[in-house]
Order: structure tokens, then C-alpha cells, then sequence
């Protein structure tokens, strides 16, 4: 079973295809609120019991900019160890920025009304937010099982909403008037608020992390959806960023900590690895270090990530060799978003 589209009872759905005999093959997210995230802990029991596998589609750990942040951080002669941050000052933060009005192939891509109904595509801190948190997972502590009960500790959440007239709704829907169903969060007949932006600040593992996305209507003439992301070593700062000095397309730099004179021929003799592991990877000196230069045929575009991650599906389903990590690590992602969601719901109210 291939799940995608609306996210309302994609998690009862999960649960019900396992409960008769049906390997399931997800999008994120898989839950979207607690109650869903407790039948997505009793779907992943029906998976083992049944010898069955339950995956999701992680496409953004096949990034290469993302894959060479891991991969640095991996090496101590560049990166050091991983700061253990604070609140405020991180040792990981992740940032995604959307946008609703987009072009897909040279045209406005149409989205189904029930896409901007948090009740059923889920809030921005349950869905894209998915990928974040994954990521901070993925990076900090590679091949390495997260326990959600004792390792994450979230310590603030937040959402708020982005604003929408019925002209702009039109625009992207292709629809002349709300449904009923966004009712609620309709003010003056003409404004939809969509909670759809979200931030966690969080501990796991004693390592600060903070994620947070932001959805604007429509990016600025010539720029896209954005991705920013740090990790900050001892010895140097792993930076992407995706602004108008790098064309609006991602770029990894290594930005050292210290003035110091050997660094550069200490990353320069450990980089050789990184080269050798990703042919064509080279090191090209920036303002406040280096940034990392990539082959053609290493810059893949977006959709090519799918064909990834269904190969690995379709390895672990053929082989029975998932990790071990993946699955407590996907209970440990779900976990944060919606209990995350759970926290900014209960400061809104207060």
C-alpha cells in the first residue's frame, strides 16, 4: 500500500492495511496530531507482529548539500564534535521557508482546498516539519537509535498562521468561494488564516536543537522555497544556505571557529576522504572559510529523491534488512512534531 494526499486518516489507513497484511509505503507525515501519533505507535507493534514493513519518504536525506553536512560532521579533523548549544544559541538549527503560489513546470501549481485545512493536511509543525526533525536525527547521531521516552525533551513550540484573501485562494485553487469546512477560520468572509508555520526548540540527547518552518503566499520575483541549516562543531560551523548570493540554490560552507593557520592544511588533508567517497566534491575558499563546489551530475533535482527512497523501500522489503535504527527513530520523529503541536496548542489557549 503507497500512501500520499490528504492526511486526515492517513494514520487509520496505516494501521488498517497492516492489520490485513499490507506492507505500507508513506508520505509524511504519518501522524498529525497525538492521538494519531498513539495508533502510529500501535501500527508500527502490527508491523512487527506481522513481519510487515511501515516506511516513510524521507526525499531530503538525499540532498547532497544535506548528505556532505553529514558526512563533515562525521570527520573531526574539519568539524571537531558537535556543540551541545543552548535554547538560544543552538547546535542545530533547521529552517524551511514555502510558499503556497508556486510554478511546477511552467505553471501555477493547482492545490486542492482541503490542502490549506490543517485538520486535514496537518499544521507546518506536523508536516514539513517532519523532514527537520528527521534530519536533526539523521546528522547528529548517525545510524544510532532514538528513544523517545528519555532522549528528547522538548523545551518550547510555537504556531502561527499565514493570511489568505478569497482572490489569493482563487488563485491557487482554482475555487470562486471557501468551502464550509474552513469556516472556522475564516475572519470577514474574505481572510483564511491557516496555522501552517511552527518552531521547536528541543533537547535530544543532551545536543540543543531548534526547527521551524514559515509559509509566505508567494516568494519574491525570482526566488523559490528556501532551506537554511548549521550545525556547529568545535572546530568549524557547517552552514546551508539558499539565498540570493547563492542563487537561490543550496550551498555548503565550512566556516572555522578560530583564525588559526593549520586549519587549512588540516582540511585540506581531510577533505581528501570526502573526495574520494563523492568524486568531483571540491573545496573552493568564501568569505568565511570555504564553500563546498558539486559535480553536475551530483546536483539532483527534487523528484529524483522519490526514485531513492523507493529503492531503499523495495531493498528492505525485498531483503528484510531495514536498519534497526529506523523504526525507533520514526516513532521519535513523530513523537516530537505532535507532542510538540501539543505544547504550542495548550500556550495558544493559555
Amino acid at each position: 500500500m503507497v500512501l500520499s494526499g490528504n492526511n486526515q486518516k492517513k494514520t487509520e489507513y496505516i494501521l488498517n492495511s497492516l492489520r490485513n497484511g499490507y506492507n505500507v509505503f508513506a508520505d509524511k507525515p504519518m501522524a498529525i496530531d497525538s492521538k494519531g501519533f498513539e495508533k502510529l505507535k500501535e501500527a508500527f507493534e502490527v508491523a512487527s507482529n506481522n513481519k510487515l514493513l511501515l516506511y516513510d519518504i524521507m526525499t531530503e536525506r538525499f540532498e547532497i548539500t544535506t548528505i556532505l553536512q553529514r558526512e563533515l560532521a562525521m570527520s573531526p579533523g574539519i568539524f571537531g564534535e558537535l556543540e551541545k548549544g543552548t535554547h538560544d544559541n543552538p547546535a542545530i538549527t533547521k529552517e524551511s521557508v514555502h510558499h503556497f503560489y508556486k510554478y511546477v513546470s511552467g505553471n501555477i501549481l493547482k492545490r486542492p482546498a482541503w490542502f490549506l485545512d490543517v485538520s486535514q493536511q496537518g499544521e507546518g509543525i506536523v508536516d514539513v516539519m517532519t523532514h527537520l526533525v528527521d534530519l536533526v536525527q539523521w546528522e547528529c547521531f548517525p545510524d544510532q537509535a532514538i528513544d523517545y521516552t528519555k532522549d528528547i525533551d522538548i523545551s518550547s513550540a510555537k504556531r502561527w498562521a499565514t493570511d489568505m484573501s478569497l482572490s489569493e485562494f482563487k488563485e491557487i485553487t482554482g475555487i470562486d468561494s471557501f468551502p464550509s469546512y474552513l469556516a472556522s477560520n475564516i475572519s470577514h468572509d474574505t481572510l483564511l488564516h491557516i496555522s501552517c508555520n511552527g518552531e521547536i526548540n528541543y533537547n535530544i540527547r543532551g545536543i540543543h536543537a531548534r526547527t521551524s518552518v514559515t509559509w509566505n503566499y508567494k516568494a519574491p520575483g525570482g526566488t523559490g522555497d528556501t532551506h537554511y541549516s548549521i550545525m556547529r562543531g568545535s572546530r568549524a560551523n557547517l552552514v546551508i544556505r539558499q539565498g540570493k548570493e547563492e542563487n537561490f540554490q543550496p550551498v555548503l560552507y565550512i566556516e572555522p571557529i578560530k583564525d588559526d593557520s593549520t586549519y587549512e592544511s588540516s582540511i585540506s588533508a581531510h577533505f581528501k576522504k570526502i573526495s574520494a567517497k563523492f568524486p568531483g566534491v571540491a573545496l573552493y575558499k568564501s568569505a568565511k572559510g570555504w564553500s563546498v563546489k558539486l559535480p553536475q551530475n551530483l546536483a539532483e533535482g527534487h523528484e529524483a529523491h522519490f526514485a531513492r527512497v523507493m529503492k531503499n523501500f523495495l531493498e528492505y522489503l525485498k531483503n528484510k534488512n531495514i536498519p534497526a535504527w529506523e523504526v525507533p527513530n520514526m516513532l521519535a520523529k513523530y513523537y516530537t512534531t505532535t507532542k510538540a503541536l501539543e505544547i504550542a496548542l495548550k500556550d495558544n489557549n493559555r
